[in-house]
């Protein structure tokens, strides 16, 4: 049977089937003939008779480390690249008789963040214990929140994309069933030379809010601008870096197919997913997989994969077949987390003591929905240059400092910016902070001005060609 094509409908949930030859390696860019599940054209081609309709299922599970100074429940510093197992305390270690002591700091970033996502924060949420055995797990459990966790019932909004650009009037909304507190466990070092397995423990402990989301979404444009989109919010808010490339945000997505208005498929879930454009290629692999194999007869397993990013495809990792058993039970040595707002508040409390869930929502900083509004009546510029602003990490702080020390026209920075500036870093391969070298938290704000300065000078005198003598 012909493999078939697929594309995804951004503002439905439905894929379109049509047949092609078979190709070794998928196409996920080229559009399918036929009709999308929510989307209609005049254009479009009736279905290929005896084709049906799928529609795909999207949920994730997003791990976010912490921006802290100390893990979650010990005083072991968090630093990325350390020496192997130098911070590591006893409790990290997992020594007879190490009690954990709770991290104020953790509590009031997830608190921040499930405000952030508009959640109901728990006054009152548990600990938990989740059993599984791994070498870089060296208490053989995990502490989380399994019962009753630190926020529930958010939602987060994004802008859909059209091709290469933002349309900001288009939405979505997926919604958030729980962000929990819980610790990160250590890593394991393969050494396939030696064929040896080293665990660093540094990690084991590292405080992390895991996001759940509901399956809300249907492909994955529509997961990786979810994740981008919190990842924004994530460094708005200051609770965490979530720098995909040191692993300070992890993606698992769960995915399934379905024939439209039959239960929903068996989902697979893609683990440790660290980069947003292999989160896309993943999930589109994934669905492009079990329609081909239940177009041909196959079943899909409920089973673990991993994406390959040499190959482009997900493979097996293990089965789900049988529910494994992480025997959770409440955390003996951590009583519940009872938070207050300012009418709960016990009198004469000591504010080191004490989370007051309304002081933190009073501090929270203005949100990238909210900062892509007013650059938009600020300078008059378009919605979708705004969303362009701010996906480049220091390209908004490149426009400010420009705009504050100029009087160009707000329209002919951002086209400049757009047309030369980020086409001279694509050639070079470099970022914006890379590029702008005086540009460092906690540095003068000044640094990133003088060096933009600086750039448009040279730009100035490498474009302006000299005269050639007259003969």
């Amino acid at each position: 049977m012909a493999a078939p094509m697929l594309r995804c409908a951004r503002a439905g949930r439905g894929w379109s089937l049509g047949s092609r030859p078979r190709r070794t390696r998928p196409l996920f860019a080229e559009p399918a003939p036929g009709r999308v599940r929510g989307r209609s054209s005049a254009a479009a081609q009736e279905p290929r008779p005896g084709a049906r309709e799928w529609a795909a299922v999207v949920g994730l599970e997003i791990h976010a480390q912490i921006s802290s100074n100390s893990k979650l429940f010990s005083g072991s510093q968090v630093t990325f690249l350390a020496p192997p197992n130098s911070l590591v305390s006893f409790f990290d270690a997992s020594l007879p008789g190490t009690l954990p002591v709770l991290n104020r700091r953790c509590v009031e970033a997830a608190v921040m963040t499930g405000l952030a996502l508009n959640c109901t924060v728990n006054k009152r949420s548990l600990f938990d214990r989740k059993h599984y055995f791994y070498a870089d797990l060296p208490a053989g459990y995990q502490i989380t929140q399994q019962r009753l966790p630190i926020a529930v019932n958010g939602s987060l909004t994004y802008s859909l994309g059209v091709g290469a650009q933002w349309n900001p009037s288009a939405t979505k909304t997926v919604r958030i069933k729980q962000i929990q507190l819980e610790q990160d466990s250590g890593k394991s070092l393969h050494d396939d030379t030696r064929s040896q397995t080293l665990i660093d423990l540094n990690r084991a402990g590292v405080g992390l809010m895991e996001v759940v989301m509901e399956p809300d979404m249907s492909c994955g444009d529509e997961a990786a601008t979810a994740v981008r989109e919190l990842q924004l919010i994530l460094r708005a808010l200051g609770t965490s870096q979530a720098n995909m490339a040191e692993g300070q945000l992890r993606v698992d997505a769960n995915v399934s197919v379905h024939h439209p208005g039959e239960p929903l498929g068996v989902r697979t879930e893609v683990k440790n997913l660290n980069s947003i454009r292999f989160l896309a290629k993943a999930i589109d692999y994934e669905i492009q997989r079990q329609i081909e194999e239940l177009q041909n007869g196959g079943k899909i397993l409920n089973e673990t994969r991993a994406f390959d990013e040499k190959l482009g495809c997900t493979v097996p990792m293990r089965d789900k077949e049988g529910k494994q058993d992480y025997r959770f039970m409440p955390e003996p040595n951590l009583p519940p987390l009872i938070l207050y707002d300012a009418e709960s508040l016990p009198v004469a409390a000591d504010p080191q003591q004490v989370v007051n869930i309304d002081w933190i929502r009073e501090r929270l900083p203005e949100l990238p929905s909210e900062t892509r509004g007013r650059l938009v009546e600020q300078y008059g510029i378009l919605p979708e240059h705004s969303f362009v602003l701010l996906n480049e990490d220091g390209l908004l702080d490149f426009f400010q400092n420009v705009m504050k020390e100029t009087r160009a026209k707000p329209k002919k920075v951002i086209g400049w910016i757009l047309s030369t500036f980020l086409g001279y870093l694509k050639q070079r391969n470099l970022a914006v902070r890379e590029r702008i070298i005086g540009f460092r938290p906690g540095r003068d704000h000044r640094g990133p001005l003088i060096q933009a300065l600086r750039f448009l000078n040279e730009q100035r005198s490498e474009n302006a060609s000299p005269r050639s003598p007259r003969q």
